[in-house]
């Protein structure tokens, strides 16, 4: 029963934390900020969205030989509302989260329900090494080989992939003067490294002040444990009350959201969704202490340790992890002073019940940095699907995130007349 248990604490941690954790293999697995629900059936053969592939330089940032090799690099488009170039008609792209394009883009409604309003293109563009987006002709084996080939995957890299292909593709559709408005987690920093690309950001659930304990690394776990008490699958389960219903319960929520799985897999080590190569950026880059716990964690008592991250990445990728990359590349240190100086045009929400919440900005910083919160609020909920059964808050965040944007939009037009 201590068994079952633990497996359900993990459970648990991986339906709020977006963290698979694997009983039969020895790797960790590090929190990323994707959510890993029931298996997908993704498909392009769609009404969402056509696939299409850009070729993408290898290495935006040197001039050896080889950093001029291409790859190609996976989009989604959805023109069916665009107003066109002759209108500068806008473009909504999702700046993709280390996964597979698809399923952000079958999970992102707040673009589409959106677009006809704004007679918006709506583009989701895949991050490097993720999904379909492979470099070394797409052979993953050859990609994921060693720290010589996975080097190249990074977030600067990746943004700058972003960047490159908007460009190319405002040009391509000879709309040079549509404005970019970008959407998810990595859409704040592409914000502020390429202003001159995009006119502002809806950075949804990004955790830009999880690095180098600007944050508290309890905070994590702590707002786990607040959602366990709210918890109705383990509290007040359906098929009875003992402890198995209420395992049954909790495994429910995480593998039958849909309501028509019939069996769940506990021990799956799939990867349905893409996103092993987390494994790597968490390792060099994304080093972010959210594995403490004190004395309001349902987790037994400990304290983030850098060294364990490190012993582990030089034994699985000899590789030594960057822990302030992030904040020199990006800052996240005195955010409030240093964005009110030359940040603008950026949504941040935040549903407090996503442990990610943490490490988010959750305060305005100027009138055009904006801080939207929810306390009953998950991972990525003001982007997904309206349904009947959303609740007005919900209902007030997505209005209000609408309203600014029209804002921005508003000033974009208003600067283009002479």
């Amino acid at each position: 029963m201590k068994t079952m248990a633990t497996r359900l604490i993990f459970l648990c941690f991986s339906l709020f934390s977006s963290t698979t954790i694997s009983f039969a293999k020895a790797t960790p697995k590090f929190p990323s900020s994707i959510l890993r629900p029931e298996k997908l059936s993704l498909s392009t053969e769609n009404e969402l969205y056509r696939a299409k592939y850009f070729t993408q330089t290898l290495d935006h940032f040197n001039y050896h030989p080889e950093s001029y090799e291409t790859f190609q690099q996976r989009y989604l488009i959805n023109d069916t509302s665009w107003g066109g170039a002759e209108k500068n008609a806008p473009i909504f792209v999702y700046t993709g989260n280390e996964g597979d394009i698809e399923w952000f883009a079958q999970n992102t409604g707040f673009v589409y329900e959106n677009a006809p309003r704004f007679e918006a293109l709506i583009v989701f563009v895949e991050h490097r090494f993720y999904g379909e987006s492979i470099p070394f002709g797409g052979d993953k084996k050859v990609a994921y080989k060693n720290s010589s080939t996975l080097g190249y995957l990074s977030s600067t890299q990746a943004l700058a992939d972003y960047a490159t292909l908007i460009i190319d593709l405002k040009k391509n559709l000879s709309a040079p003067d549509s404005p970019v408005v970008v959407f998810g987690v990595l859409a704040a920093w592409f914000r502020l490294k390429y202003p001159h690309v995009t006119i502002g950001a809806l950075a949804s659930s990004s955790p830009i002040l999880n690095f180098e304990s600007i944050t508290s690394p309890y905070s994590f776990n702590n707002i786990i444990t607040q959602d366990f008490r709210m918890c109705k699958a383990i509290d007040d389960p359906t098929g009875g009350n003992d402890t198995f219903a209420k395992l049954y319960g909790a495994a429910n929520i995480y593998y039958n959201y849909s309501g028509v799985a019939t069996c769940f897999d506990l021990d799956d080590n799939s990867d349905p969704h893409g996103l092993s190569e987390w494994t790597w950026q968490a390792c060099t880059e994304m080093v972010m202490p959210t594995d403490g716990n004190n004395k309001e964690s349902i987790f037994p008592a400990s304290e983030w340790e850098y060294n364990d991250r490190a012993s582990f990445c030089k034994a699985y990728f000899n590789v030594e992890p960057r822990p302030t990359w992030i904040t020199t590349e990006f800052g996240g240190h005195d955010i409030s002073r240093v964005l009110k100086r030359f940040g603008s045009n950026i949504i941040f929400f935040n549903g407090l019940r996503d442990p990610w919440s943490g490490g988010g900005v959750l305060k305005n910083i100027s009138k055009s940095i904006i801080a939207i919160t929810a306390k009953e609020g998950a991972h990525h909920v003001d982007l997904r699907f309206s349904t009947s059964e959303d609740p007005g808050w919900l209902k007030d965040v997505r209005r209000r995130e609408v309203n600014i944007i029209t804002e921005w939009l508003s000033q974009y037009y208003h600067s283009l007349t002479p």
